[in-house]
This record gives C-alpha cells, sequence and structure tokens, in this order.
C-alpha cells in the first residue's frame, strides 16, 4: 500500500477453500486466470430484480457467488424483494405504492416487508448458496446494530413526499460482517434497519449495498437489475452508457426514471466515498456477476470516481 493509498489491506482469505484457481465445476470462473489482484477484497453484490423470480438465475446467482468466494474474493450479497412484499400486499390487500422509486411503507407494509425480507427471501437465498457448501449467514441490518437508520423525505416535483416508514443509512457497524468475512462465510443482508428511536425502518436495498460497500471499504459495488444499464436517452434509445463518472451521474440524477434512481444514486455514494467501482449489470443474463466482477467485460453501466477517469 502507498504512502497516499488510504484504503485497508484485504482481509486476509480463510484457510479452507483459498486456491484461487479453485471454482465450482460448469461455471465460468472455472476456465479463467487465476485472480491474485483481488484476492482477499470485498465485493458488495445487490441481488435484485428478475433475477430473484426467475428459478434457473437464483440458482447461477448463488453458484457464481460461491465461485467467488472460492476464488479467494470476500462477497457479501444484500437482496432486494419488491416483486414478492409486492405480492404479498396484494394477497393481503394493502396498497403498493412508490414515490421517487421508495415504496412507501406504512407500520402494516412495514409488518410485511419485515416478514417476507428476512423469513422468505433471505432464507430462500442462503439455502441455495449453502447447496454447494456451510458458506451463507442470514442477517438483517438490525442484527448487532450493523445498520442504523433515519426516516427518510423523498421529493416529487419540488415536494415533500411522506414516504412512512422509508429509511436513510446513518451508520454502519461491519465489524460481524468481517468477522463472517473472515471466517470464510458469505453474509447474506435484508435491508432492514433500526432507527436510534427503536423504530425499525424499509431500507431500499440498492442504497444498503451502497452503504454496506463503503463501510467495508469494498472494492466492487455490483447492483443487479431487469435492464441491460443506464439508457442514454430512454424511451427513445437503448443505447446503454458504458462508464460514467461520478459527476456525470450527480447531474443525471434528476432526469432519471424512478426505477434507475436509487441504483445511479448508490453508486454515486459508494464512488464518492472511496469504493473505487460500482457497476449497474442486466440481471437476466447468466453469470453477469462473475463477469462483470472478474472481467469487467458484462455488458452494463460502469460508475468511476472523477479522479479515475481524469488519470485515464
Amino acid at each position: 500500500m502507498s504512502a497516499t493509498d488510504t484504503r485497508e489491506e484485504p482481509l486476509a482469505a480463510p484457510h479452507a477453500h483459498t486456491s484461487a484457481t479453485t471454482a465450482v465445476p460448469g461455471t465460468p470462473l472455472s476456465e479463467r486466470v487465476r485472480l491474485e489482484h483481488l484476492r482477499g477484497r470485498i465485493v458488495v453484490i445487490k441481488f435484485g430484480g428478475n433475477a430473484m423470480v426467475d428459478e434457473d438465475l437464483k440458482r447461477t446467482f448463488a453458484r457464481d457467488v460461491v465461485d467467488l468466494r472460492l476464488a479467494g474474493l470476500l462477497p457479501v450479497v444484500v437482496h432486494g424483494g419488491g416483486p414478492q412484499i409486492s405480492a404479498m400486499l396484494g394477497r393481503l390487500d394493502l396498497e403498493v405504492r412508490f414515490e421517487a422509486g421508495l415504496r412507501v411503507t406504512t407500520p402494516e407494509v412495514m409488518d410485511v416487508v419485515r416478514m417476507v425480507l428476512t423469513g422468505r427471501v433471505q432464507r430462500e437465498l442462503v439455502g441455495l448458496i449453502n447447496a454447494h457448501g456451510p458458506f451463507a449467514v442470514g442477517m438483517s441490518g438490525e442484527d448487532a446494530h450493523t445498520m442504523t437508520a433515519v426516516r427518510r423525505t423523498a421529493w416529487v416535483d419540488g415536494e415533500p413526499v411522506d414516504l412512512g416508514l422509508v429509511g436513510d443509512i446513518v451508520d454502519v457497524n461491519a465489524d460481524t460482517l468481517r468477522a463472517l468475512l473472515a471466517q470464510g462465510r458469505i453474509p447474506v443482508v435484508s435491508p432492514v434497519a433500526r432507527g436510534a428511536d427503536g423504530q425499525v425502518y424499509n431500507i431500499n436495498a440498492d442504497l444498503a449495498a451502497a452503504a454496506l460497500a463503503v463501510a467495508l471499504d469494498a472494492e466492487k459495488l455490483v447492483m443487479l437489475t431487469d435492464v441491460e444499464g443506464l439508457y442514454a436517452n430512454w424511451p427513445h434509445s437503448t443505447e446503454v452508457i458504458a462508464r460514467m463518472t461520478a459527476e456525470e451521474v450527480e447531474k443525471l440524477l434528476p432526469e432519471l426514471a424512478s426505477g434507475m434512481l436509487p441504483k445511479m444514486e448508490g453508486c454515486l455514494r459508494a464512488v464518492r466515498a472511496g469504493v473505487r467501482k460500482a457497476h449497474v449489470l442486466d440481471g437476466r443474463v447468466p453469470h453477469s456477476v462473475l463477469r462483470g466482477v472478474v472481467s469487467g467485460d458484462a455488458a452494463g453501466t460502469t460508475v468511476v470516481p472523477d479522479l479515475e477517469e481524469r488519470t485515464v
């Protein structure tokens, strides 16, 4: 580490499964070269979108995350659950409403969010990962005060909008996550957090992933979504912007569609706070996580710090 580099040294990879050429048989990583430059580095992956509801994509994602771990990287997974939450709300005849890309969360909706995220989606994902070995450990932002939140207000057309029990992360205690990583585990985190007042908040998974990436000094943040990346002129064009600086993202935020807004806001927060790269990738494409993390050749949008772009 140079005198000017403020990033922490990589965590030492645990003794078990540490070969950088080891991989789950039959996956793309099994054919790739050694990954010493990423060994011991933390990668935070936000799992969401269509990949969460397609059974084949879910299994592929779980296998790919294990593949990364076997190759010496340290993945942390933050999952969403929007489709599952909306489906449950519909069955309970509760309103489904979004403002500025965030779910309006009444106390009744919060009960459903908490139940679905921590009791169903998280457990299923942990089970899929652990089909390949004892890797995944499920937790939420409430556990060990990992994430602390305050109530968030959205702005629509210049006016404040009450989102209910939607929170924004103001503090992350990463000790538990680091301990799990040091033990060779893969944390699977549900985006629910408690405030200093004891209130439990619904946290957008994109923003939760960004907060954890910053707190963990992650090498990369990866967001999976249902589109190819950030479109240059949607809906008039399907051209994807391959690379953006933080400054370019900041200028574009007010113009973004609601679904992409929290993803790009999360990417901006991450790279502005020290994460080297943030990727928005098409989760409908099998192995997009592997290709994005390992080789950087996955289709999508990459956000980099302003300084890096000026020195390239």
